[in-house]
């Protein structure tokens, strides 16, 4: 005999209740009992006022509306047990970043290995300017460039431009300055 796991009933039980619920709130909210007004000492006319509610519907109301709500809660929490948990994505994503450091991080190393060995036939200005950037990773301020060398604003702007005219670096705006990448 087959055995049917405890999940899909649990579901199944959710799904009746949700069904059951929205069933019944309809049904109170369409067949609500009309408020009928008596006008005039005389003559009885009827109209009607709205719509009124008895205590009793009231209470069909909030305990289906609960069911409804908490029904709906389990089924949309119920995780399938061959999906992956938050856990397992968190554990995934914590591997994929840690093997992205590392492939990035040997990157790094092989364009420094480049850069270094570029940097031994530069002039003496083209290597200051050089290895200044070299030193932030390959990315610097134009800005900083000139606060961590020895060297005028005018100087690291035409070494820039003979490093740029060797494809050795390129300038990019950014905001008011630029920012010096090694290529």
């Amino acid at each position: 005999m087959t055995q049917i796991s405890s999940r899909p009933r649990s579901e199944l039980l959710a799904v009746g209740i949700f069904v059951t619920a929205v069933t019944i709130l309809v049904t109170q909210f369409i067949s609500a009992t009309p408020a009928a007004v008596a006008v005039g000492d005389e003559s009885t006319r009827i109209g009607n006022l709205g719509w009124q509610f008895t205590l009793r519907d009231v209470a069909l109301i909030t305990i289906s509306a609960y069911a409804a709500g908490g029904s709906t809660i389990v089924l949309l929490t119920e995780a399938d047990p061959t999906s992956s948990t938050i856990a397992d994505a968190e554990q995934t994503d914590a591997s994929t970043r840690q093997s992205t450091s590392e492939s990035s991080n040997e990157l790094l190393e092989a364009r420094r290995e480049e850069w270094e060995t570029v940097s031994e036939r530069l002039t003496s200005n083209e290597e200051v300017v050089y290895q200044a950037v070299l030193e932030a990773d390959g990315v610097l301020p134009q800005s900083e460039i000139v606060d961590r060398t020895d060297l005028s604003k005018a100087t690291v702007s035409r070494t820039l431009d003979s490093l740029e005219a060797k494809n050795l670096a390129e300038r990019k705006r950014h905001g008011m300055g630029n920012t010096v990448l090694l290529t």
